[in-house]
């Protein structure tokens, strides 16, 4: 089995967004960062080259122990995207109040934060962190 690529490290965030973002996601970064941080209570870190992530959970993969972090963001060319569990009615009668967005698997995707209901936003994120520390109440740290 691969090794999982996506890892914490010690990478500047700051060089990842300089780097990557426009200067509106450069705001957009900034504003995800603060909800982020205060829905988690977790201090930032990035995790691979691409992800600004907070918190982490433990699982197993194939059989391995490996980690992720609990949400985060990144930048996607010309789009941000939030990592979130979505699942159940609830979280998916949020998405459809939530503002002109794309949902994959566990990815939301977005151009700009103004065309988001932030406060949904934030529950969005809220339900999902507390999804996934009870589905891993060992884990979580």
């Amino acid at each position: 089995m691969a090794e999982v690529k996506t890892k914490a490290t010690d990478a500047s965030i700051e060089l990842y967004i300089a780097s990557r973002a426009s200067d509106a996601q450069k705001l957009d970064c900034a504003a995800l960062m603060t909800i982020l941080c205060r829905v988690t209570g977790e201090t930032p870190r990035m995790w691979g080259p691409s992800i600004v992530g907070y918190g982490v959970y433990h699982y197993l993969s194939g059989g391995k122990p490996s980690e992720c972090c609990v949400t985060g963001f990144a930048i996607r060319n010309k789009e941000l995207v939030v990592y979130i569990l979505a699942e159940g009615d609830h979280q998916i009668e949020r998405l459809s109040r939530l503002g002109k967005h794309k949902m994959g698997k566990s990815c939301l995707y977005f151009k700009r934060l103004a065309d988001l209901d932030v406060g949904v936003l934030e529950a969005l994120v809220a339900d999902s962190v507390a999804e996934t520390r009870r589905r891993h109440p060992d884990g979580a740290a």
